[in-house]
């Protein structure tokens, strides 16, 4: 338990540190996030489908809740919100369940330059230790899986 809480606090603070960091030109190649140290950690088993973090957004404006899938390795919307998943782990069967999904989140207002709001790990069984902190939306990963026929949010 003190190994997972000390790997949750080291992916806080990568967290934290790469949301600041500007915006690669949109020509250069973007390598792949750095794995989260634990060694329990592994891609979803192949399968039929596409490997897909399932998320879930809250629009605090109309407080509207949305489950959706976003593939791993492409952009999803929500809102105003660009949503692109780096990567998608789970824990081994052995293991207490966790899902971990590296996000980079962008927020596309209309009438101004894009924001970069988060790069970093997110981790579904503790989704307060590395949050989206936006003023109009909530985000929190549920799940990594082999998604089938998913269709992005239509928020707003």
């Amino acid at each position: 338990m003190r190994g997972l809480i000390a790997l949750a606090v080291l992916a806080a603070g990568l967290g934290a540190a790469s949301a600041q960091t500007p915006l690669a030109p949109p020509q250069q190649q973007q390598q792949p996030p750095p794995r989260p140290g634990n060694a329990n950690l592994r891609p979803v088993p192949d399968g039929p489908g596409i490997r897909s973090a399932e998320l879930q957004g809250l629009d605090k404006v109309t407080a509207r809740t949305q489950r959706f899938y976003a593939p791993v390795g492409k952009s999803t919307r929500f809102g105003t919100l660009e949503i692109t998943v780096g990567d998608c782990l789970v824990n081994v069967p052995e293991a207490p369940p966790e899902s971990v999904a590296y996000l980079t989140i962008i927020d596309h207002k209309p009438g101004q330059a894009e924001e970069k709001l988060f790069a970093g790990w997110m981790f579904a069984s503790t989704p307060s230790l590395s949050a989206l902190d936006h003023g109009v939306y909530d985000l929190r990963v549920l799940s990594c899986t082999m998604a089938q026929g998913s269709s992005p949010p239509s928020s707003r």
